[in-house]
């Protein structure tokens, strides 16, 4: 990135105009000068105030390469200020600007605080929000208490997400509750702890090392991040391992468990690392979901009460420590009334009401899972219900937007399928996520398969069924299938640039590294206003890198244990598949990553790994769920870790404590949970109907199904050539052509805020929200979206910045806690409220009976092909 030829050359003169015009002649000549940059610009009053006393460290020519790099940078960059950039344009292109400075001081003066905030801070708002901007490289980071508490809390949260993931209802710790209850934790051990310590390569070591600090509250935050989980390998272990699935016994080996957990979540550890020039550094990977954790230690560890004007036309002074045990007090007592007093808070079917045995009204409104559309206003009063989909509050406006719109098409392709019944549509409920039988009822697998290797068997299938689906599960499906070939069309068009610049970054380091150790040379400082090495980069140098080879031994060593857990036990499944499954991972890892960090809409690869699994080793479901493991949930957790990454990176945690952090955690944990395995295979009835402490394994039966369905089936028999639903991989054309489409608008109309604002990739995620899920768990979020992006923070950006993000962490985690108590205290021992706001069946309405038909069964019992005619 750098200046055109023609900037080049005209430097010179630039300076003589600096020279003469005078810097003061370019400044705003009245006191409104603040106050007007802040009403079109992501700036506040006191980051403006602050960037003035420095100005003088801005001149002109320097102002017009920075200005220039991030006009270049952000010109596709949702997140970026739309105005801003046009103002960019106008200073770099319009040659009236520079060569009579005078005469457009207002412009030169605001892009000279602009190059200088982006130069200093980072370019975005929500992260100058949160993330500070000065750090002390000697303050105590991976300490022994941190390591202590850490290594606790990850075992505690591991041990109770693991065990009770199989349990229905569900329940789990969530990482805003660990990272809430490590700072009383870390205050004790401050306290009581004496100063003992040992010192190691010149380094002390202590018990207490005084204050309980950010930095060693955010790594027990990572620990707890890689911790908290469930292990995907426990579905694999349990249907092979039960004897009503596959019934192999060599499945119950802890070897063979701690193989394959170990291995499948050090991958993504791996490919993290190895990515992260790509997707963590840069300063366009904004990561926003993660600023919301940020935001809640800053409230720990800061007590700013300056005064900052707000609604009401009020200064407010409460620190964010205060706000948050205020919301947070506040939020776990009202959310008892949702979560067990009054429980149809929740689920607020009001619209029903109206006419619940109106099959198709009832489907259009009721916002019950697996039943409805969820066309109602408001739908609920749980702000758990709000949350489900995405977190309003923390994801930008513009993906809350576009997955909205693009849920809402996808309504009205559910009902052109439905009410026209393609594919005996009609028969089934609406929008619904299961496999069904042609008799209406759900699909049985078990019914399909037979001798001890649960083979398929095609006799029992002529006999049985074929396997259908709900309108709104091929609406999902369809999606799925777009979304992927509209990501990586859109990262190779729109983030091409970013991608090369990571490349240009990798061989820098790489050439950096071997002039210092043929020179001695320190490195120089030719890349100090690169632009995508913001402040955040540049104080991070101060720390040790973590070498390439650590992440590649990691990845190495991961996949070795997958390859030896999938090959040295008799699976009937080639190691090879492991390999399969991490070049997946590979293909996507980057475009995913990007689109993540920018949009916060992470694209998950679960459909897709198990349409190629099943089409690359067809009949065998075991082979199919190795390759989903290795392919779609290492991608998913590097994900994580790269987020992760990301704290660190803006909390300048040392690149090397981080890694030990996530390494160290993660294998602790898999071990454990892998040990949970057996114990719950012990609980009588496990995995039934009649399973003791209702251990009935929803997700382990989906998966069943699902493995099935992909591997024993195959997708050639569900898409194939002569399948029922080879239509819906139509999806993929579509979602190229979209981004094409999209392209060719931007070139068309480059000044229009409403293109712009969309983004193809993000769209098209927007109907994967259906089946189960429905429009009401949407409509709400976009409310809240608009309310604190689109309005508060336009209006009052420092409220915003002080208190937005500190009120999601508050929510979040009131409820997380209190989740907890009622399920211990109230739910296992089966104390409720029998009144009928906890009934959820009084209106009698088809939606909550089990899902409305729109057309009944035929007399025969079944609809489709006549038996022994299937597909």
């Amino acid at each position: 990135m750098g200046i055109t030829e023609h900037e080049k050359s005209s430097n010179e003169e630039i300076g003589e105009k600096e020279k003469t015009v005078g810097v003061t002649e370019v400044l705003y000549p009245d006191d409104g000068a603040i106050e007007d940059l802040t009403k079109h610009g992501d700036v506040t009053a006191d980051e403006l105030i602050d960037a003035e006393e420095r100005l003088d460290s801005m001149p002109l020519v320097r102002t017009v390469a920075v200005i220039n790099q991030l006009y270049k940078l952000h010109q596709s960059d949702q997140n970026f200020d739309f105005d801003l950039l046009f103002r960019m344009e106008k200073f770099l292109n319009d040659p009236e600007v520079l060569q009579h400075p005078d005469q457009h001081g207002a412009l030169i003066h605001e892009m000279r605080l602009e190059a200088l905030i982006a130069t200093t801070n980072s370019p975005y708002a929500i992260v100058r929000a949160v993330a500070p901007v000065t750090d002390d490289p000697d303050m105590p980071a991976l300490t022994i208490r941190a390591w202590v508490i850490g290594l606790v809390y990850a075992c505690i949260g591991a041990f109770v997400n693991q065990l009770f993931v199989f349990r229905n209802p569900p329940v789990s710790l969530s990482v805003s509750t660990a990272q809430l209850l490590a700072y009383p934790a870390g205050k004790l051990f401050e306290k009581i702890l004496p100063d003992w310590g040992v010192t190691i390569g010149g380094k002390r070591h202590s018990l207490n090392p005084g204050p309980f600090n950010l930095k060693e509250h955010m790594l027990i935050t990572i620990m707890a991040n890689v911790s908290f989980g469930s292990a995907y390998t426990a579905d694999i272990v349990f249907v092979q391992a039960l004897p009503f699935y596959f019934d192999q016994a060599y499945a119950r080996g802890f070897g063979y468990q701690a193989l394959n957990t170990i291995g499948s979540n050090l991958i993504g550890c791996g490919l993290a690392g190895l990515t992260r020039r790509f997707i963590v550094y840069p300063s366009y990977c904004v990561w926003p979901a993660s600023l919301s954790t940020i935001a809640m230690n800053k409230a720990f560890h800061t007590n700013d009460s300056s005064p900052i004007p707000g609604p009401f036309n009020r200064m407010y002074r409460w620190t964010m420590r205060r706000f948050f045990l205020i919301v947070f007090i506040i939020a776990f007592v009202y959310w008892w009334f949702p979560g067990f007093i009054w429980q149809n808070l929740s689920y607020f079917n009001w619209m029903e009401w109206i006419a619940p045995n109106n099959v198709v009204y009832t489907q259009m409104v009721s916002s019950n899972l697996n039943a409805g559309l969820g066309i109602n206003p408001w739908p609920s009063f749980d702000w758990n219900f709000i949350g489900v989909q995405v977190t309003p509050l923390v994801t930008p406006l513009y993906t809350v937007v576009n997955k909205f719109i693009g849920m809402f098409f996808g309504l009205f392709m559910i009902c052109g399928i439905y009410y026209t019944n393609t594919f005996n549509t009609a028969y089934l409920p609406i929008n619904d996520n299961h496999v069904w039988a042609n008799n209406g009822k759900r699909y049985n697998v078990t019914r399909i398969l037979s001798g001890p290797q649960r083979l398929f068997d095609e006799q029992k299938y002529q006999d049985y069924s074929e396997p259908y689906m709900a309108a709104g599960n091929m609406v999902l499906y369809f999606w799925f299938f777009a979304v992927y070939s509209a990501t990586i069309t859109y990262v190779a068009i729109f983030h091409r640039h970013e991608i090369a610049y990571s490349f240009r970054m990798v061989f820098r380091d790489i050439k950096s590294i071997i002039w210092r150790k043929n020179s001695g040379n320190e490195e120089s400082d030719e890349h100090v206003d690169d632009i995508a090495e913001d402040i955040h980069y540049r104080l991070m140098t101060a720390y040790k890198e973590v070498p390439e080879w650590w992440y590649f031994i990691v990845l190495c060593a991961a996949l070795a244990m997958g390859m030896a857990g999938v090959g040295a036990y008799d699976t009937g499944v080639t190691m090879a598949v492991v390999i399969y499954g991490v070049i997946l991972a590979l293909i996507f890892m980057v475009p995913i990553g990007l689109v993540t960090a920018v949009t916060s809409n992470e694209v998950t690869l679960n459909v897709l790994a198990e349409f190629i699994g099943g089409a690359l080793i067809p009949g065998n479901a075991l082979a199919m769920s190795y390759f989903k493991m290795y392919g779609y949930i290492t991608t998913a957790q590097a994900i994580a870790f790269a987020s992760d990454l990301k704290l660190a990176h803006y909390v300048h945690i040392g690149p090397r404590l981080t890694f030990w952090a996530q390494i160290i955690p993660t294998i602790v944990t898999s071990l454990l949970q892998a040990g949970i395995f057996d114990f719950v295979m012990g609980f009588k009835n496990v995995c039934t109907n009649e399973a003791s402490f209702g251990m009935t394994c929803p997700g382990v039966n989906t998966f069943f199904t699902a493995a099935v369905f992909y591997g024993t089936l195959g997708p050639k028999r569900v898409f194939g050539s002569n399948g029922r639903y080879k239509t819906l991989l139509i999806g993929f054309p579509v979602g190229f052509i979209m981004v094409i489409i999209y392209w060719g608008l931007k070139k068309a109309f480059p000044k229009s805020k409403f293109i712009r604002a969309i983004h193809p990739a993000v769209l098209a995620s927007g109907s994967q929200q259906w089946s189960p899920y429905n429009l009401a768990h949407m409509t709400q979020a976009v409310y809240v979206s608009l309310f604190s992006w689109g309005w508060l923070k336009k209006r009052y950006l420092a409220f915003w910045s002080r208190y937005n993000y500190i009120l999601a962490t508050s929510l979040n985690a009131a409820i997380a806690i209190l989740a907890v108590i009622i399920f211990f205290a109230l739910s296992i021992p089966d104390v409720n409220i029998n009144w009928w706001g906890n009934s959820p069946n009084k209106d009698g309405s088809c939606a909550d009976r089990g899902g409305c038909r729109y057309m009944a069964i035929p007399e025969k019992g079944y609809f489709g092909p006549e038996k022994g005619h299937f597909r």
